[in-house]
């Protein structure tokens, strides 16, 4: 029986993120096949699922081609345990991203090496910087014509800005790629395409002017020796502690679609990427080894399994040991509570589990006791920080179009606004509802869930509005002038809390010359 420390100790709990279309859930595939958790891969090409990629597990995503929620993947690899979180690549979905940068201790970013670092790219980077979270960068699609590996280098490195080291070098690329050369321990992996099993084509080569290489490399041996001289003038030994420390990102060069370049990617990840790190609460850090369980809340997902209408809250644990059937104390409401069925997840498919460590993420079924940033813990009064919140940039009205389903519409839109993908405001007199998104495709998803997961036909009618400020003061009469004159602009949040609803931002900073005595906040955490 392993102990905690051990168990600890196996864990490799990060998250793949990218750019739309830069190939990140095909890499996750060919992951998954390497650990033996799926037997072939599904094809994603041209924006259609042919086989119907692992992750993707809403009717929606197989339709358009894209993750629009994150899910998990469990696998072993080698003796250790790989929880691996996919995001959603869309902008719009950059949210569930985020928070979900905040459950994992390290990540994959994927590039494609014809279209370079894209904004998205830039921004999720942002997020990894601000946490100081150890970054793999994966440049995907060598056997396009991209861009050549010191280009891609050199753009890493002013647009990410972060030191970037290979690992990994592409022996040409495009029509004419042959493989990668492996820095590290001096093998050359020679390219087929059009792999879906886990095969292999190692040759091991002490000395780069074997005449072996010449053989295998043809006219591109002399490019590849040129480039490995000046790589090893240029960088230092690898420095996996600075790595480690967010400062360093190691890059490997492949075709996911390939599966080409991804099992060196993984075998030096479970090497050296970092074990469950501890987390800031409150009140003070939390160390995983620590004997008393604690955790958080970064994600809520209604109907994972459209026949069962069940509700999942993803808990990451933080510390100690969860165990099923024990009460655990819910911080925010003050109130003990036990699990029957905690799950462990293989995209679509659960388990249940009887336990969970530091580092594990497990699927609680909830009926609606969990908000996004809840703490469980053994007794101790504490939150877990840093889940971060979002103001709506997008605000429209949801109209009913079938007022015989108006209950399984107030259902839907408070099950899903309270996964996260949205806000919703209500409005008197009528109780109209207004929702806020940070973007556009989000009402598309939010449209079709009502329809296909809960029955209701609705439309959304656009408002021009431009921020939603939550409002607090200790002025309680400048607020019951301000919340009557501006009237046709104030609604409710989920919380019964006044919100006001600003046209825009010229208008907003009047009303704050206005009321100096009002504070307006951006995010209902209400410390912006």
């Amino acid at each position: 029986m392993a102990s905690a420390q051990e168990e600890i100790g196996r864990r490799r709990t990060f998250a793949i993120i990218s750019h739309p279309d830069a190939g990140k859930t095909t890499l996750t595939e060919k992951l998954l096949l390497f650990g033996g958790a799926i037997q072939t891969a599904g094809a994603v090409k041209s924006n259609k699922i042919t086989k119907t990629a692992a992750s993707d597990f809403m009717e929606i995503e197989r339709q358009r081609g894209i993750s629009v929620a994150t899910s998990v993947m469990v696998f072993e690899y080698q003796g250790k345990q790989i929880n691996l979180l996919d995001t959603p690549g869309h902008k719009d979905f950059a949210e569930d991203t985020y928070r979900t940068l905040t459950a994992v201790d390290s990540v994959i970013l994927v590039v494609d090496s014809v279209k370079g670092v894209e904004t998205q790219t830039e921004r999720l980077m942002e997020v990894c910087r601000m946490r100081d979270t150890p970054v793999i960068v994966f440049v995907n699609k060598m056997d396009l014509e991209g861009r050549d590996g010191f280009d891609i280098l050199d753009e890493l490195e002013t647009k990410l800005s972060i030191k970037v080291q290979p690992l990994s070098w592409p022996i040409s690329k495009g029509f004419s790629f042959k493989g990668v050369y492996k820095l590290y321990d001096k093998s050359i992996n020679l390219f087929a395409s059009n792999k879906t099993k886990v095969e292999e084509n190692i040759v091991h080569i002490e000395d780069l002017n074997d005449p072996i290489l010449d053989e295998l490399a043809g006219q591109y041996a002399n490019e590849l020796r040129q480039d490995v001289e000046l790589i090893s003038n240029v960088y230092d030994p690898f420095d996996v502690e600075a790595y480690k420390a967010g400062k360093l990102a190691p890059v490997f060069f492949g075709s996911a679609m390939n599966n080409f370049g991804v099992r060196e990617l993984l075998e030096k990840f479970i090497e050296i990427a970092p074990t469950p790190r501890s987390r800031e609460t409150e009140t003070r850090e939390v160390d995983p080894t620590e004997a008393k369980f604690s955790g958080f809340v970064f994600k809520i997902h209604a109907n994972i399994d459209p026949r069962h209408r069940d509700r999942i809250a993803f808990l990451r644990v933080c510390s100690g040991k969860f165990e099923r059937n024990k009460f655990y104390k819910h911080v925010r409401l003050a109130k003990e509570f036990k699990y029957p069925n905690p799950v462990t997840f293989m995209a679509q498919a659960k388990s249940t589990i009887d336990e969970a460590y530091p580092g594990d993420v497990v699927g609680l079924y909830d009926t609606g006791n969990f908000k996004i940033g809840d703490t469980l813990t053994e007794g101790e009064n504490m939150m877990f920080k840093g889940i971060p919140s979002f103001s709506p940039e997008i605000f429209k009205e949801l109209v009913n179009r079938d007022p015989m389903k108006t209950k399984q519409l107030d259902k839907g839109i408070r099950q899903l606004t309270e996964e996260g993908v949205a806000q919703v405001f209500f409005q008197e007199p009528g109780s109209r509802k207004i929702v806020g998104t940070v973007g556009e495709l989000q009402f598309e998803v939010i449209k079709y869930r009502l329809e296909n997961e809960y029955g209701a036909k609705c439309i959304f009618e656009p408002k021009s509005y431009y921020k939603a400020c939550w409002i607090t003061t200790t002025d309680p009469a400048k607020l019951a002038e301000f919340l009557r004159i501006k009237g046709n602009n104030i609604v409710k949040d989920k919380e019964d809390r006044d919100v006001f609803l600003a046209p825009s931002q010229f208008m907003l900073d009047m009303e704050k010359q206005n009321y100096p005595e009002l504070s307006f906040h951006f995010t209902s955490e209400l410390d912006a």
